[in-house]
């Protein structure tokens, strides 16, 4: 029984809600279900959510625009300032190429002025090379200006231009192809990034020094001409002197001892090169004058290749049987061979002259004069220019003669001198006058 009443308590149904609605004589009733009242309350809910979100965004939608506003302002503001810094940069870079270009222009009109001098310097050198070559003098060969390399290989200076021009060539287009500048570049400078400046000492140091190489060994080629032409032309003195030939007063000769002119401070800086281009001048000026006279005097052989058969002194003479001066020395030679004249002068006397038969004597100048005797024939005639070398006769046995032979004389002031003096200075001479 009382489990029958628990189930009857337990079993009971709630009751249910029931909405009357009474608008005059017409009453209208609606049983409120729990789904129903569950569906009311989320609708309300959703609609006060939804209310209060409205509310909430009408309430701070000012400020978030405002905030929004103010962000897009501060981004403006920050692009602006980049945009300007970079601008900034971009001015510094353009002033800084600008004058780095500057800089350029002004070390290769410097080059190009050294350039030029060493043009002109081998323009001057080149008369006096050719001096000295013609002279037989040469230098030793200096490093070629190839192996001075500025950079690269083609960055050479030379002498004669050549193609040490290409490192300035090529630093005059990189001055060209500086002034416009890249943008892109520009914005990604780099301050510690080594600029046009700096590349173009490094390439400017190395071509003035190979400027300055080829200058010095310009100077040394110019001393060691000058060294080489003094040394010869000493030489010459040297061998002239052993016979009586005083190189010095021979080249006074005709020269007045007067000096003057006016007065002007002395130079106290003189360029070195063209003071070594002055001894160089002065030293060949030397040699051709020694040469000159060498070549002048009577050094060479009447009768190349034929035996001295008497010499010069005194010896038992042929027809008188006694002891007499043998003023000349004697050449064996045949009728007709040729006889040459010893050095270059003026033919004073050509004919028949007592003991000497068929007789030329050449005057050579500082009193110095050769004779040619017992020739059977004169090929020249009084007043002649001759040459040494030149064949002013052939050989015979005229005058006072036992025999056909080359009867030579050379004599200073007058007076007979050795001729065998001569001769070995002659070929002692033949080494520095060839």
């Amino acid at each position: 029984m009382a489990k029958g009443t628990e189930n009857r308590v337990f079993g009971k149904r709630a009751p249910r809600h029931v909405l009357i609605l009474a608008s005059g004589e017409k009453i209208r009733h609606m049983t409120v279900r729990p789904w129903m009242a569950a569906l009311t309350f989320c609708f309300f809910g959703v609609f006060a959510i939804g209310y209060l979100a409205a509310t909430s965004y009408l309430v701070i939608r000012d400020d978030l625009i405002g905030a929004t506003m103010a962000r897009q302002a501060r981004m403006q503001h920050d692009y602006e300032d980049r945009i300007a810094a970079l601008r900034a940069q971009l001015d510094r870079i353009t002033s800084r190429q600008l004058l780095d270009q500057q800089v350029v222009e002004q070390k290769v009109e410097k080059l190009l002025e050294q350039q030029n001098a060493l043009f002109d310097r081998h323009g001057k050198l080149g008369s006096l090379l050719n001096r000295a070559e013609e002279s037989g003098l040469k230098a030793p060969e200096t490093i070629a200006p190839t192996a001075l390399q500025p950079v690269t290989g083609e960055r050479q200076a030379s002498l004669s231009g050549g193609r040490g021009i290409h490192a300035i060539e090529k630093l005059l287009s990189r001055k060209s192809s500086a002034a416009p500048l890249d943008t892109t570049s520009a914005l990604g400078y780099a301050p510690l990034r080594e600029n046009m400046a700096d590349r173009a000492d490094r390439v400017f140091s190395k071509v003035t020094l190979s400027l300055k190489n080829i200058e010095k060994q310009q100077l040394a080629k110019i001393a060691d001409l000058t060294t080489g032409a003094a040394q010869t032309a000493d030489a010459i003195t040297a061998i002239l002197k052993r016979t009586g030939v005083d190189v010095a007063s021979a080249a006074n000769t005709g020269e007045s001892d007067g000096i003057g002119g006016p007065y002007v401070e002395p130079q106290t800086d003189a360029n070195a090169f063209d003071a070594s281009l002055d001894d160089l001048d002065a030293a060949l000026s030397r040699l051709e004058s020694v040469r000159e006279t060498a070549r002048d005097l009577p050094f060479g052989n009447p009768a190349p290749g034929h035996q001295v058969t008497s010499r010069f002194g005194n010896r038992i003479d042929p027809f008188l049987g006694r002891l007499a001066l043998h003023a000349g020395i004697d050449f064996q030679a045949e009728t007709g061979q040729p006889v040459k004249a010893t050095g270059a002068g003026k033919v004073t006397i050509a004919g028949l002259s007592a003991g000497y038969g068929n007789l030329v004597e050449v005057d050579h100048g500082q009193g110095i004069t050769t004779r040619y005797g017992h020739m059977s024939k004169i090929l020249v005639k009084e007043g002649d220019m001759v040459s040494a070398g030149d064949v002013i006769g052939r050989a015979g046995s005229t005058g006072r003669s036992t025999g056909p032979h080359v009867h030579y004389e050379v004599r200073r002031d007058g007076n007979p001198v050795d001729p065998s003096h001569f001769l070995n200075a002659g070929m002692k001479l033949t080494t520095y006058l060839n």
